[in-house]
């Protein structure tokens, strides 16, 4: 299933002309934790008979593909092509306590688009975009919602409210536990550890509750009487940002604006994506990214960049293990060639090789019992059809599902479109009752 999903990804980054990319997995330390506070998330590599000051000390697991990629981009600066996309699904391992949605070692999908010194906002506007193409495609997907923001648009507000960078930090940090806290538990914080004034606290609470599926924040922005030039430009960017991903909405596929979000990450500089499954709330976002302008820099030049994250294990586990997504079958073959007599095995492999040469996944009966015994092989791998050859190197295949059985020439024969893959199926339209959408 999740190669099906890695599959339908590749394919729709690539429509939109992002080339792959496959970084290693292990990176230096001081690469790692240059993402902000995420030392208790890697983990630290060594060899068992390694010798203090050996030269594999310091280095550690990739915990996500974007410190990797910025390293990429920094030793590769002189071959890429400039602005830079790619697209990368590689396994990644954080020190994550296992639980449903969380884990150890699980696989990311990211696309960025890098520029060199400078990067037009309208890329933001295509990440944005890209992805919700991609998820969309994913049609045994529950509802989701794609929630945006914009740094500059909370550090405008709050330098407009008079607060110094370190305060705006402390409340930016405070606020994006609203997901977690009540608020009036976060408006206790901003006021014994932030230490703004209860008319601040009140108003960053209040920019916080709001949430639009079109530009009309502006005007609730506007109306809390707040004033400055990064709010305008964050306003500005948010608003072209929700206008222009408005023709992708469905009524499975939404996008919002969602002004609590803040990403804990300190690199992010502008625009914010967090995306949350409809009736899948304990999940949290299971896709997220942003905006980052000097993530990547050699001294000389720097590389900014915006990116999305799909979080591929946390989406697909938890749906797989309550029940709402299965496979309709076990392996890729599509056929199986039954065998006669084991010494009629090479037409049943002759049979076999014609099918793989058009490109139908098919493998030969492992062994001659009747054929009886060898469909319920097939019925229990979840295989469609059994192909029964005959001297000539044609015979006849059933579909085991109906019964139907007809001549057949290998040469010639396909099975519909929908078979010749293995499908994901939707086992239940009902999602979990004991949570709702978060909020």
């Amino acid at each position: 299933m999740e190669q099906e999903v890695i599959a339908t990804l590749a394919r729709t980054f690539e429509l939109h002309g992002f080339g792959n990319v496959e970084t290693r997995a292990v990176e230096p330390m001081d690469q790692l934790l240059r993402k902000g506070d995420t030392s208790k998330e890697v983990y630290v590599l060594r060899r068992l008979q390694e010798e203090d000051g050996g030269k594999d000390r310091g280095i550690g697991l990739h915990f996500d593909l974007t410190v990797p990629f910025a390293r990429y981009v920094l030793e590769n600066a002189g071959k890429l092509e400039f602005p830079f996309r790619r697209y990368q699904i590689q396994k990644v391992w954080r020190g994550e306590r296992p639980q449903e949605g969380r884990f150890r070692e699980f696989t990311q999908a990211d696309i960025d688009i890098v520029g060199r010194d400078t990067l037009p906002f309208h890329h933001d506007v295509e990440v944005a975009r890209v992805m919700l193409e991609a998820l969309s495609r994913l049609d045994f997907l529950p509802g989701f919602r794609l929630q945006v923001n914009n740094r500059k648009l909370i550090q405008g507000f709050y330098a407009g409210l008079g607060l110094d960078e370190h305060g705006i930090d402390e409340v930016m940090r405070l606020v994006d536990k609203l997901d977690k806290l009540d608020p009036a538990k976060v408006r206790e914080l901003l006021l014994t550890e932030a230490g703004v004034t209860e008319e601040q606290a009140d108003k960053a609470l209040a920019l916080a509750t709001i949430r639009t599926t079109d530009d009309s924040f502006v005007e609730q922005v506007r109306a809390l009487g707040v004033s400055s030039e990064l709010l305008d430009e964050g306003l500005d960017e948010l608003a072209t940002l929700v206008r222009a991903c408005a023709p992708l909405v469905t009524e499975r596929t939404r996008i919002e604006a969602d002004l609590s979000i803040a990403r804990g990450l300190d690199y992010y500089t502008g625009t914010v994506f967090e995306t949350r499954l409809d009736g899948f709330a304990s999940l949290g976002s299971i896709c997220s990214g942003g905006r980052y302008d000097a993530l990547a820099s050699d001294g000389r030049t720097t590389y900014p960049g915006v990116g999305i994250s799909l979080g591929l294990s946390r989406l697909l586990v938890p749906l797989v293990q309550r029940g709402v997504l299965t496979a309709d079958r076990s392996v890729p073959s599509v056929v199986v060639v039954a065998v006669t007599a084991e010494e009629t095995r090479a037409e049943a492999d002759a049979v076999a090789t014609a099918l793989r040469a058009r490109g139908i996944p098919c493998e030969v009966a492992p062994s001659a019992a009747k054929f009886g015994k060898q469909i319920r092989h097939a019925e229990r791998r979840g295989i469609p059809y059994v192909w029964f050859p005959d001297a000539e190197g044609a015979g006849e295949v059933k579909d085991i599902r109906s019964g139907n059985q007809v001549a057949a020439d290998p040469a010639t024969w396909q099975p519909p479109t929908q078979d010749l893959r293995p499908q994901v199926v939707v086992t239940t339209t009902s999602t979990s009752t004991s949570e709702g959408e978060s909020s």
